[in-house]
């Protein structure tokens, strides 16, 4: 059911003076950014770290984000690694709400669900 994106996908919503199309990668590129600032993530899936995003750009963003439309409610799911001795259960739920308020303040879409998946747990590296 999942496919590939070759061309890129947009969301429409319909504005008073036209129409405003966003990408669906910016919509991820939001999702990943407000993941990456919880303290208890340790990267997206690919380990794509805070830190590694400045200097990769956006396209390695969207990496464990997959972003779903249907009528015009946003569905994301991602997969993230957590740093060891971190709740799984709060940190997910803090990043289900950064997520969708991320997404809803910035580009006006309705967030249903942000579905999470922990991929891996690592250990801070120590100096």
């Amino acid at each position: 059911m999942s496919k590939e994106q070759t061309s890129r996908e947009y969301i429409t919503k319909k504005k008073e003076l036209g129409e405003v199309r966003i990408a669906s990668d910016v919509v991820a590129a939001i999702a990943a950014l407000a993941a990456t600032e919880i303290d208890g993530v340790y990267s997206m899936a690919g380990n794509i770290t805070n830190e590694l995003i400045g200097k990769l750009g956006m396209k390695n963003l969207s990496k464990g984000v997959k972003v779903d439309v249907l009528e015009g409610v946003v569905t994301v799911s991602l997969t993230l690694n957590l740093k060891y001795n971190y709740s799984v259960v709060e940190v997910s739920g803090k990043v289900q709400e950064k997520v969708k308020n991320a997404i809803e303040n910035m580009t006006g879409l309705e967030v249903a669900d942000v579905n999470i998946k922990v991929a891996g747990v690592e250990m801070e590296n120590q100096e």
